[in-house]
């Protein structure tokens, strides 16, 4: 197979595809699929403290979190601005977390600051393991997954492989697109807050207790809609490029928002997450650089 890599951004280094995008697609929709996502960064947080410790720190609810079961979780600042992105699981002992490698040092320097008297041991061990997107139906989470030692990624791999298709990241990301799954680094920017991007009841859980930017998150769900919101757009299919991340969109000559992550989709064609003014109309037709869009309804 021919391995094309990502060349920038965040996921720089990874498998971008095989050479059969499309048939990469068909195989992940069908639940036939694995990819290797080894270029993104891996913590443990070790300790008799860790789930409580988290469970205050983020936006999810982590004490009672049984062993095995993954959950996404945010950080926030104190104004409910979203700093952090990860997926999470506790195997009995050590909680690991995945997420975007160029987020790490800030993510793990800000633990290191939050310990306190807290019986926690954070550690990189990005060098150390890998994570897996496991072959089966996509979860809400973009899984399932799987945490391994480096050193059983060529065994797993094989073993993967005598059952699904390897795939590359334009499989997962069109995927992603489609099922409206905000990522952070694409659909987020310096003012952006959970209520935007459906986060609520999937990585921010709504009956916790208290945690950094609820006052934020709480007052916008109880007391009115946030300014923006998460849509997906289909992008005119005649034209060759498709727009980039962070691509002004205009409607009428104003501006109205930006481009999250655009890819082109199996069945879809051309698509793209978008975050926009919530009052932009449904039926507007909107322009990206000359690239005409329609929301989704």
């Amino acid at each position: 197979m021919s391995q094309v890599l990502v060349d920038q951004g965040p996921d720089k280094g990874a498998i971008w595809h095989f050479g059969e995008p499309n048939q990469e697609q068909k195989f992940l929709a069908q639940g036939n699929a694995w990819a290797d996502l080894s270029h993104r960064a891996i913590i443990s947080i070790a300790g008799e403290d860790r789930l409580t410790w988290l469970h205050a720190l983020t936006t999810q609810h982590l004490e009672k979190l049984a062993p095995n079961v993954w959950k996404e979780a945010l950080i926030l600042d104190p104004n409910g601005h979203i700093e952090h992105q990860f997926f999470l699981v506790d195997d009995g002992k050590t909680v690991w977390l995945h997420l975007d490698s160029e987020k790490k040092d800030d993510l793990i320097n800000y633990l290191e600051k939050m310990k306190f008297m807290m019986r926690v041991e954070i550690s990189d061990k990005s060098s150390e393991y890998s994570v897996f997107k496991t072959p089966g139906k996509t979860d809400e989470l973009g899984g399932p997954y799987l945490i391994l030692p480096k050193s059983e990624v060529s065994t797993k791999a094989k073993e993967f492989n005598n059952s699904a298709k390897q795939i590359g990241m334009w499989a997962i990301e069109a995927e992603r697109v489609q099922a409206q799954r905000a990522r952070l680094l694409f659909e987020t920017d310096h003012k952006s807050i959970p209520n935007e991007l459906g986060f609520l009841n999937r990585a921010v859980h709504m009956n916790k207790g208290c945690y950094r930017g609820q006052e934020t998150v709480a007052k916008v769900f109880n007391l009115g809609q946030p300014p923006r919101k998460l849509v997906l757009l289909h992008l005119d299919g005649s034209m060759a490029e498709i727009p980039n991340h962070a691509d002004e969109i205009q409607l009428l000559g104003k501006p109205v928002g930006f481009i999250g992550t655009a890819v082109r989709h199996h069945e879809l064609g051309p698509i793209a997450l978008a975050v926009i003014k919530r009052n932009t109309p449904e039926d507007a037709t909107l322009n990206i650089k000359n690239i005409t869009a329609t929301i989704d309804i």
